[in-house]
C-alpha cells in the first residue's frame, strides 16, 4: 500500500514538473526600490483589477496621488483640482449637468463618477482613454477644464517643498513628469472602491442571493432584471457584477437625443457610422439615497453624459418613455421607441426607485482613505 502511494506521488510530481515546464514563465514586475506594495482589496465576486505592469500600485504612489488628485496647482489660476468636479459626497462626480472650468466656460460633457475604476478598460464616455494614465493627463491641458500647460505645472509642484520627497518615495527618485504625476494619480483612483450597498450584502455577497427584507426592494430588483423593467440588457449582473450594474466597456446609444448633429459620442473615437450617439454605459450603483418611507432621493444627478436629466423621476421616466428613435440615431434595439414606452404604472417606478436605492454605498461615500489630505 505504502509503495503504491509513493508511485502515485512521484507520478503527480513528475506531472507537474512536465506540465510547468510547458507554461510560460510568469513576467515578473517588481515595484520601485523601498516602495511598500499596496494591500489592494478585491471583493467577493470581483474579477482581479486592471493593474498596468508599469505602475503596479504602493502605499508611497497611492498617497502622492491623493494629494494630486485634491492639487489646485495642477490648474491654470491654482483654483482647481480633479476633486473639484469629482466629489466624493456625490459618488465623485458633479452636481452640474456640466462642470465649470477655470475661465467659466463649461464642459463638453457632465463629469462621469469614479469609483470600481481599477476594474475598468476604456474612460471618458466615449471611451477614448484606454487607461487611467492616460485619463489623468487630459484634464489637466484642457482648456475647458483646468487650462494649464505641463511645464507650469511641474514647476509648481518642484516648487512645492512636499512634493520632491513624496515623488522620491513613490517613484524612487525626486523627478517629477507628467507621465509620474499622472501614474499617481491613476495609482490613488484605482484604490476607490464601492462594494458596501444593501444590494451586496443581500443579493450579491452571501453563497446565494437573499431576498430583500423590503418588498418593495425585491419587486424592484426582480423588475429591474426581468423583461418588465428591461433594464438588465444594458446593466444587468452576468458578468459584470463587479460594477454592480453597468457593463464595463459597453457603449449604446439609449435614444436620448433626437439627432446626433453636434454630438456624436463613440463615433468621434472609431469614426464607424453605427456608433454615432454611443456613450459609455456607466454604473447604476451610488444613483440614490432610498429612505424607510418609500421616498428616495437622486445622488449623483443629474443624469446622462450631458447631464440633461435632472432628477431621479425624469430618468425613471426617460426609460418609460423609452428613448427617441430617429433616422440614423442608432437607438439601441433594447430602447423601446417614442410613442410605445413601457406604460410603468405608479408603483412599478416606486419599486425601480426604492431597488436603486439599495445599490447605494454609505461607506464609500465617506470613506476617509478618499477624503482631500489637505483638510486633514
Amino acid at each position: 500500500m505504502k509503495k503504491r502511494k509513493g508511485l502515485v506521488a512521484l507520478l503527480l510530481i513528475t506531472f507537474v514538473l512536465i506540465l510547468s515546464k510547458c507554461q510560460p514563465e510568469p513576467k515578473i514586475v517588481e515595484h520601485y526600490a523601498n516602495t511598500t506594495p499596496y494591500d489592494f482589496f478585491v471583493p467577493k465576486g470581483f474579477l482581479p483589477p486592471n493593474i498596468p505592469a508599469d505602475n503596479l500600485t504602493t502605499v508611497e504612489g497611492v498617497r502622492l496621488g491623493r494629494f494630486l488628485f485634491y492639487e489646485k496647482k495642477l490648474s491654470g489660476d491654482q483654483t482647481q483640482s480633479c476633486g473639484s468636479c469629482h466629489m466624493q459626497d456625490v459618488s465623485f462626480g458633479d452636481m452640474k449637468a456640466k462642470s465649470v472650468g477655470i475661465a467659466g466656460l463649461e464642459t463638453k460633457r457632465h463629469a462621469m463618477v469614479l469609483f470600481n475604476l481599477a476594474w475598468e478598460e476604456f474612460f471618458f464616455w466615449d471611451g477614448r482613454a484606454k487607461s487611467l494614465e492616460e485619463q489623468a493627463l487630459e484634464p489637466v491641458t484642457n482648456p475647458f477644464e483646468m487650462n494649464a500647460d505641463w511645464p507650469t505645472v511641474l514647476a509648481r509642484l518642484e516648487a512645492t517643498p512636499m512634493y520632491p520627497p513624496l515623488f522620491k518615495a513613490a517613484f524612487g527618485d525626486k523627478n517629477i513628469t507628467k507621465e509620474r504625476v499622472a501614474k499617481a494619480i491613476a495609482q490613488f483612483e484605482r484604490t476607490i472602491v464601492s462594494y458596501n450597498s444593501k444590494y451586496d450584502s443581500i443579493k450579491r455577497m452571501p453563497p446565494s442571493p437573499l431576498p430583500f427584507e423590503d418588498p418593495l426592494i425585491e419587486r424592484g430588483y426582480k423588475m429591474f432584471m426581468s423583461p418588465e423593467g428591461d433594464c438588465f440588457h444594458c446593466h444587468g449582473e452576468g458578468g459584470y457584477l463587479l460594477k454592480a450594474m453597468g457593463e464595463e466597456a459597453s457603449f449604446r446609444n439609449n435614444g436620448l437625443k433626437p439627432d446626433w448633429i453636434d454630438e456624436k459620442g463613440r463615433f468621434e473615437v472609431t469614426g464607424a457610422p453605427w456608433d454615432i450617439g454611443k456613450m459609455k454605459v456607466p454604473s447604476v450603483r451610488n444613483t440614490a439615497f432610498f429612505f424607510g418611507d418609500g421616498s428616495s432621493v437622486a445622488l449623483s444627478a443629474p443624469f446622462m453624459h450631458d447631464g440633461s436629466i435632472p432628477t431621479l423621476d425624469s430618468l425613471i421616466e426617460f426609460y418609460n418613455m423609452g428613448g427617441f428613435d430617429t433616422e440614423n440615431s442608432n437607438t439601441d434595439v433594447d430602447m423601446e421607441a417614442k410613442g410605445k414606452g413601457r406604460d410603468w404604472e405608479q408603483d412599478q417606478k416606486d419599486a425601480l426607485k426604492a431597488f436603486l436605492g439599495s445599490l447605494t454605498d454609505y461607506k464609500f461615500l465617506t470613506d476617509t482613505a478618499y477624503r482631500d489630505p489637505f483638510e486633514d
